[in-house]
């Protein structure tokens, strides 16, 4: 019969040592920070602690142990330092750190295990996100924006324009793009976005399905000939193909459809004489205007989650 296993030895062991991880790791963080573990708790245990050989170690209430040997709380050690005691000789205080430390072990084992699927964190807190790719959340506003695709009237409860779709869009997946309120003189778009940039969910990477795409200068808003209307435009992400060219679903001026964007080469329409579009035009031209492609006002991407 295989001997027993000191019952939480080597565990206690690799949880002290990942408890080294701060557990502000949960909170936002781009990286994983050490910092230098803290003393051990001094303990006294009742009876002189043994570290018996590996796979050889026994309890008390161990039944397989051999007659007349002397049974021995498996202590894991760092150094010779006692780290762990049998229950028995703890104090509240003790086993309250004993907890403290069990808990962080877990959450940074969490991490790093996160960190192995996912590769290195980003810094735009996004960390969570790329677990969930694609997300229920993102499938769900993606279908409804692509019932809404052809509409040229929205619902009586949100604008007939591009904010007003994105808001219906979100609200399949339970989002109120708008519940925060509108600053004094604060467009629709202008609002979302800043709310999008207050929980940190504003992003310049490839964009995932369900994400929102903001542009600027899309209208002269303001009509006063210049180009300084901040956000005028917002769409939905429906998905990217594989040279990186974005589709995306917003309100226009013939009603919903699809538009295409490509970051790679912002002031493209085609790839080449009839081939395929890597940007739509997405701004008109006017009197003393040309017209600009999507490429060129596109501003950010933003993430549904936390909005």
């Amino acid at each position: 019969m295989q001997p027993q296993q000191p019952p939480g030895g080597v565990l206690l062991l690799r949880l002290r040592l990942l408890a080294a991880i701060p557990l502000c790791a949960l909170v936002g963080c781009a990286t994983v920070k050490t910092r230098a573990a803290e003393p051990p708790v001094a303990m006294e245990p009742t009876a002189p602690a043994m570290v018996a050989p590996a796979g050889n170690a026994v309890t008390a209430a161990d039944p397989h142990s051999v007659a007349g040997q002397a049974s021995t709380v498996p202590v894991a050690t760092v150094e010779g330092t006692p780290v762990a005691a049998a229950p028995e000789a703890m104090t509240d205080s003790e086993r309250e750190e004993k907890v403290r430390l069990v808990t962080a072990g877990v959450i940074a084992a969490a991490l790093q295990a996160a960190a192995l699927v996912t590769g290195p964190a980003n810094t735009t807190g996004r960390f969570w996100d790329e677990m969930l790719s694609p997300t229920e959340l993102g499938r769900a506003i993606v279908k409804r924006s692509i019932e809404l695709v052809g509409a040229r009237k929205l619902s009586r409860g949100v604008p007939n324009d591009c904010s007003g779709f994105v808001r219906l869009a979100y609200l399949a997946g339970g989002i109120d793009l708008v519940a925060h309120g509108f600053l004094a003189g604060e467009n629709a778009v202008s609002a979302i976005f800043r709310r999008a940039i207050e929980v940190g969910t504003v992003h310049h990477q490839s964009p995932r399905p369900g994400d929102l795409v903001f542009f600027r200068e899309t209208y002269d808003r303001n009509r006063d000939g210049r180009r300084n209307d901040g956000m005028t435009h917002i769409g939905v992400v429906e998905g990217v193909d594989a040279d990186g060219t974005v589709t995306f679903i917003h309100r226009g001026g013939k009603g919903v459809a699809r538009s295409r964007l490509n970051l790679s080469a912002p002031t493209k329409h085609q790839a080449s004489q009839g081939g395929a579009v890597l940007n739509d035009y997405i701004r008109p031209a006017a009197k003393g205007s040309r017209a600009y492609l999507a490429g060129e006002l596109f501003a950010a991407f933003a993430s549904p989650e936390g909005l």
